[in-house]
């Protein structure tokens, strides 16, 4: 149960089209949660918020650097995500794959 509210809460956070985009951002190196929020125009809180929840979710971490605090990728949510995406992915080719047999098989008895 723990995994699935890991799951959760990385696929919530992944969810929203801006906290995508901060991830694509963070994909270049760290940034500060003002150079995150430049682009937005949104406040440094409404960021915050952002950023909070994709920490919940281990896609990124921060540190504070005296008055500023720096946002960087973690790994750890996405590389969970990843695991289960594609054992759900091998095991929908595998059942696609069985489909596409038997379709086969049915095209040849009807020739």
């Amino acid at each position: 149960m723990v995994r699935s509210r890991n799951l959760d809460r990385t696929f919530s956070a992944l969810a929203d089209p801006t906290r995508r985009d901060i991830l694509d951002r963070l994909a270049g190196g760290p940034a500060s949660v003002s150079e995150l929020a430049r682009p937005y125009g949104i406040s440094l809180p409404g960021v915050m918020k952002h950023v909070r929840v994709l920490e919940g979710a281990h896609l990124v971490t921060t540190r504070k650097h005296g008055r500023t605090r720096e946002v960087r990728l973690g790994a750890k949510g996405i590389d969970e995500a990843s695991r289960w995406i594609e054992r759900h992915r091998r095991e929908w080719e595998g059942r696609l794959d069985r489909l596409e047999s038997v379709i086969e098989r049915r095209k040849g008895a009807r020739t």
